[in-house]
């Protein structure tokens, strides 16, 4: 198909926009002759929604021609009961990130500043530049983890929002409940910390950072989380934010109306209705989390300390060989050029695989 002619100039865009690459997804896995592939590029969850939960999406379905509920009462209803949070304090999205965007859109003017860890979750530096603002990416230290101290440092009276991802995304360590509160002294208390719990169901580590826990003292902290992990409703974007009211209120200003569609507003109220199923599923995957580690180290990795459903690699310059050779045995990994690659933990029979192949590249 060939784009007609047409005439006059090409449109202005923001200039800020206009070579920012975007949010790369997850490769899909190349099926090689005669193997089966593994997509472990996602941080998907392996297991499919449980059955009592597809037959309530297929209910839900009969009413798409309806807008959905704008208010997500029954969905705001169980996660009120479930978290003991009042519903006020409750804001939901497309997913945690679409969420996000509405926190740095309603805080940042042009110009404002986010300081987050980097390496981090890729779509912080492009939800802060396309509302406007000035991502401020701090290293995080040489064992994957947030410097809190540096990010404390490199706040200015222009930072609105600090990002706090624990576990971090891609290299997998938490932030510790002391190195928050550490950063938390040092913030301004008007000043938004996001405090993103994607991975906080797969988290086993003492002492780690409680996201609910520093928001029912500091009015500035907002905790994200998701269905899409533990609860393995990634294709129906699904996502809430935990906020004081005042926060709350303009946050859903900033949001899309009827956002959250009827369908994943019901699958997610019956997932939280099988929520002691659905944990077991994530009992099962930390198990073989806490297996494939235990390989890599017996391999001779020293790697980042994950609590969350992936293992980081740090690879650096070996990146593109190793995804290639993933590749060739039916497995997609995420790779991040010139620094590493994650490996979402899946089936165990993919798990195997990816460990024979690491120990090819073991150090």
């Amino acid at each position: 198909m060939t784009t007609p002619p047409v005439v006059g100039a090409t449109p202005r865009m923001r200039a800020a926009l206009t070579d920012l690459p975007g949010y790369v997804p997850g490769a899909r896995p190349r099926i090689p002759d005669g193997v089966t592939a593994y997509k472990l590029s996602s941080n998907e969850n392996p297991y499919p929604p449980l059955p009592g939960v597809l037959e309530v999406i297929a209910e839900a379905a009969a009413d798409l021609n309806r807008y959905p509920d704008i208010t997500a009462a029954d969905l705001v209803a169980a996660l009120s009961a479930q978290l003991d949070v009042p519903a006020e304090c409750l804001v939901l999205g497309t997913g945690s990130v679409a969420v996000l965007g509405h926190v740095v859109a309603a805080a940042c003017e042009a110009g404002d500043e986010v300081v987050h860890a980097w390496r981090s979750f890729e779509a912080y530096p492009l939800t802060v530049t396309v509302a406007g603002g000035t991502p401020v990416p701090v290293p995080l230290t040489s064992s994957g983890r947030h410097d809190v101290d540096a990010m404390a440092a490199a706040v200015t009276d222009r930072t609105r929002v600090v990002l706090v991802c624990t576990p971090n995304n891609p290299t997998g360590p938490v932030v510790s409940a002391a190195e928050l509160d550490r950063l938390l002294d040092a913030v301004p208390s008007d000043v938004i910390v996001v405090v993103d719990e994607a991975y906080v169901e797969f988290v086993r580590a003492p002492g780690a950072a409680d996201g609910l826990a520093a928001w029912r003292r500091r009015t500035n902290v907002v905790v994200l989380r998701t269905f899409s992990k533990a609860y393995g409703l990634a294709g129906l974007r699904v996502g809430f934010a935990v906020a004081h009211p005042a926060v709350a209120r303009v946050l859903r200003t900033a949001s899309v109306p009827f956002g959250v569609s009827t369908v994943a507003q019901r699958a997610a109220t019956a997932s939280l209705g099988a929520r002691d199923e659905l944990l077991a599923r994530v009992d099962a995957l930390v198990a073989e989390r806490e297996r494939v580690v235990a390989a890599l180290a017996e391999q001779g990795w020293d790697l980042p300390e994950t609590q969350a459903n992936f293992v980081w690699l740090p690879l650096g310059e070996q990146t593109p060989a190793f995804v290639e050779a993933a590749a060739e045995k039916g497995l997609s990994v995420r790779p991040f050029a010139g620094e590493g690659v994650r490996v979402s933990i899946g089936e165990v029979e993919a798990n195997d695989r990816f460990v024979e192949l690491a120990a090819a590249w073991a150090p």
